[in-house]
């Protein structure tokens, strides 16, 4: 039995799976779907990479490699590397969008953090190891399809995710922020 607040914020006992396991169940799910974002994410880069002619990027292998401790050259291409940083860092996602989803952040709101949250920590990891350029000194329209990227991962993850965890945590407290 776990103790969950009705619609009208009244403590009730409940013989619902407790939080932890709702919450597990759904980073589970999310962590699965988000292999189906990192599937869509690496068919809409060689699409991309097919209309705009702009090489493969190698900056995420490296990046799990400098993380490893080891020192990839700046010409170097850990194929497998950059599959392994770009899968791992989808389901990792995926996993915090199904607890999103458990918890009420849903639909838009949710593909708009899990863009943004990817940008922030491909972003973050890359610059603190040193292996990716500042987004700031890129070309033009670089950031575009970065974004653009990172949303086909974040919709392609969401759509498994609202159609697999329902928002059964979601808070029914009022209808403040505060």
């Amino acid at each position: 039995m776990d103790t969950v607040l009705d619609r009208s914020g009244v403590r009730v006992r409940s013989a619902a799976p407790g939080r932890r396991a709702v919450l597990a169940r759904a980073a589970g799910i999310g962590a699965v779907s988000g292999l189906a974002g990192a599937a869509a994410t690496a068919v809409s880069q060689r699409l991309e990479r097919a209309v705009t002619g702009r090489p493969a990027s190698y900056v995420a292998g490296r990046t799990l490699l400098l993380l490893a401790g080891r020192s990839p050259g700046d010409d170097e291409r850990p194929a497998a590397a950059t599959a392994a940083m770009r899968v791992g860092t989808s389901v990792a996602l995926g996993a915090l969008r199904g607890v999103w989803r458990a918890s009420g952040l849903v639909v838009v709101r949710a593909t708009v953090a899990q863009t943004l949250t990817r940008i922030i920590v491909d972003q973050t990891l890359e610059n603190a190891t040193g292996a990716g350029a500042p987004p700031r000194t890129w070309q033009r329209g670089e950031g575009v399809v970065e974004v653009l990227h990172a949303a086909v991962d974040a919709i392609a993850t969401g759509l498994l995710v609202e159609h697999l965890v329902d928002p059964v945590l979601e808070s029914r407290r009022g209808t403040a922020s505060h």
